[in-house]
């Protein structure tokens, strides 16, 4: 899956993707979250930084859509 850009892949309560623009090219990783707040997210993103270090870059929620399908949205910070 090296080469593919602009996925991300849940299995199970791991994550594992990447996310690429022009100005930057991110393999994520993932896992799950256990809380009690209906807002929190279900998965936690973690990126790596140039020198290695493994730090947070965003979020997975899981949703329903007006016809009660589930789907997930992203957010990240770069």
């Amino acid at each position: 899956m090296a080469d593919l850009v602009n996925f991300i892949k849940i299995d199970g309560d791991k994550v594992t993707g990447n996310i690429a623009s022009l100005s930057y090219d991110l393999d994520v990783t993932g896992e799950a979250i256990a809380s009690n707040n209906p807002k929190a997210p279900v998965f936690r993103l973690f990126g790596k930084t140039p020198r290695g270090r493994r730090i947070e870059i965003g979020g997975i929620w899981k949703k329903k859509n007006q016809n009660g399908g589930a789907y997930y949205t992203l957010s990240v910070n770069t």
